[in-house]
């Protein structure tokens, strides 16, 4: 598959490895097209510096990675109001949220459907935003469960496309239903900064409970 990546920053560029070195294509570009080619030429091979309009032109599924100040310049950059992202799957991994208390920038609705407003004609998904960095990317200890990934949206195919690039990952998909659902999984984001602010492991906050009990 020929994954598009909009952002160049830390998630961007651990995206861009894992994929590829999973067997995918991947372009990547953002508002800084020096960063773009600097992960382009850390990560060489399949990994392709363009700019953001030939990332939602070529990309068979698109993925948005970039804080949440640069969402709307990077999706204009790429030509998504005008509708260059109609018909495909569109990850969002925007965590729109405060770093400074915590909470969700948006008073009311949430990042994700933001996102479905600035690329109409989107099968937009809310996915791999509680996993920044490359650190969970790596393969988990015998020990430890495979990471689940939660994920909601209203499209089956971009659900399903989702849900092969979150495998390709070593994640495990969850879908917990509809795009109605984005809100709660945004909300997730800001309840673990806040514990992780505080000096607390946000994996010890939330009882274990095994599936069907």
């Amino acid at each position: 598959m020929r994954i598009g990546i909009l952002g160049t920053g830390t998630m961007a560029s651990a995206l861009a490895e894992a994929w590829a070195g999973r067997g995918h294509r991947v372009l990547v570009g953002g508002r800084s097209a020096e960063r773009a080619r600097a992960i382009a030429e850390r990560l060489g091979g399949a990994v392709r510096a363009v700019d953001p309009a030939e990332v939602a032109e070529e990309g068979d599924a698109v993925v948005v990675a970039v804080a949440w100040e640069g969402l709307g310049e990077v999706l204009a950059l790429a030509g998504a109001g005008a509708g260059s992202l109609a018909g495909k799957a569109v990850l969002d991994c925007t965590n729109a949220v405060d770093y400074a208390d915590g909470l969700l920038k948006p008073s009311t609705g949430s990042a994700v459907q933001r996102v479905a407003e600035l690329a109409p004609g989107s099968h937009v998904v809310k996915a791999l935003h509680l996993f920044a960095g490359a650190g969970w990317l790596q393969p988990a200890p015998a020990d430890q469960p495979v990471r689940t990934v939660a994920m909601c949206g209203d499209d089956p195919a971009a659900l399903d496309t989702a849900a092969a690039l979150v495998r390709d990952l070593g994640g495990v998909p969850a879908v917990i239903g509809g795009l109605e659902h984005a809100r709660q999984l945004e909300d997730v984001a800001g309840f673990v900064m806040r514990l992780v602010a505080t000096g607390h492991d946000p994996a010890t906050a939330v009882p274990t409970v095994k599936p069907g009990h």
